[in-house]
């Protein structure tokens, strides 16, 4: 990451930041302490800051005493409903030792598409952090449907980050940056830039599912969000969970996605 693209993430003011399921359920639990309090050094600094959360389902399996992800709409429901109430609880505790407060915020695909559900959430989003609370944002998934959901919260997280106009967006998952290929295999190599009209072909970005099946992204999807996004003006990081903190400082994490300069209006929404 270049000294310009560090400089851009110090002097970012406003910042949406997804996380995948796969990096804060299960042996990776032990990752939303760390996660939240880099967020809380964040907010304390002045910046304004989103998370975009996934691993609802997955953190309200263990309640509707689930082996694995349920396959029916209906019990993805249920375990969403379950699990988005523990997993804000589980933000909250750390939060609460930074006096900072967490507002809930569920959304279909259709709060960000159209009107006037668009304006609104941009009227909520906008009012929560103006009065210095954090929004903790998912699909809603007890009630969207297939034929009217994002796919994935790295496309929500991007969606968002145009309507709201956020000069960064920290995609975050379980590898530390992109690579030229799935990074197991031979002859992979580490991207650490690449510019807003850069062209990717040869790169094989794979939409996989993590260990577990509790996440449902991939290095494709980051990617064509991350492209979304910059190409309405915000830049794009993306890195692993754990190295968090570090990409907030500025450090030379992860793979940049180079804003573009001039974006018309600077909404594609």
């Amino acid at each position: 990451m270049s000294a310009r693209a560090r400089a851009q993430v110090s002097s970012a003011r406003r910042i949406v930041v997804k996380v995948g399921s796969s990096s804060i359920s299960g042996d990776n639990a032990d990752q939303i302490a760390p996660l939240i309090e880099a967020l809380a050094e964040t907010h304390g600094r002045g910046v304004e800051v989103v998370l975009v959360s996934s691993g609802a389902v997955a953190s309200g399996m263990s309640h509707l005493n689930l082996d694995g992800r349920p396959s029916d709409l209906a019990t993805q429901q249920a375990a969403a409903s379950v699990g988005q109430n523990v997993l804000t609880a589980r933000y909250q505790e750390t939060l609460d030792r930074h006096g900072i407060a967490a507002g809930q915020v569920l959304l279909t695909e259709g709060d960000l598409l159209n009107e006037p559900h668009r304006s609104n959430t941009r009227r909520a989003v906008n009012r929560l952090l103006d009065l210095r609370i954090m929004p903790i944002v998912n699909e809603n998934d007890t009630v969207a449907t297939y034929g009217l959901r994002f796919g994935d919260n790295d496309r929500l997280a991007a969606m968002l980050s145009v309507l709201i106009r956020a000069d960064l967006l920290l995609l975050l998952s379980d590898v530390d940056s992109l690579y030229t290929k799935p990074p197991h295999l031979p002859g992979a190599e580490r991207i650490d830039h690449i510019g807003f009209d850069e062209e990717l072909a040869g790169m094989e970005f794979g939409a996989t599912k993590a260990a577990g099946g509790v996440g449902t992204g991939g290095a494709n999807t980051k990617v064509k969000a991350a492209r979304l996004a910059a190409s309405a003006g915000t830049a794009v990081l993306v890195t692993a969970t754990g190295l968090a903190a570090d990409a907030l400082r500025g450090e030379e994490v992860g793979t940049w996605f180079e804003p573009m300069p001039t974006a018309p209006g600077r909404a594609l929404l």
